[in-house]
């Protein structure tokens, strides 16, 4: 049966990364403890590494992730935006003529 998607703050994601890091357990093993899915906490614990500095030199950081979902975002709504305009312009040409 699958799990319903959970939510979890930065806050429990740093300590769960924490115990991974410094404590005596796998990742498995933390990750059981806390009721979490394996690949969830090895994926934290991935991000937390590019975050520290030591990813690959391509990776996203945390910020950098959150600010290009923001853009995309943005972006999207400006597209719609333009969409409209464009609409609305040739409305009132059509109708002037």
């Amino acid at each position: 049966m699958a799990r319903k998607r959970r939510h979890f703050t930065r806050e429990f994601k740093a300590e769960a990364v924490r115990l991974c890091k410094v404590g005596d357990r796998s990742v498995g093993k933390v990750a059981e403890d806390l009721d979490l899915t394996e690949t969830a906490l090895r994926s934290w614990v991935k991000q937390a590494k590019v975050d520290d500095g030591d990813g690959p030199p391509e990776a996203l950081t945390t910020v950098e992730r959150e600010e290009l979902s923001r853009l995309r975002k943005q972006v999207k709504r400006l597209e719609m935006e333009r969409e409209i305009l464009k609409k609305a312009a040739a409305f009132f040409a059509k109708e002037s003529t």
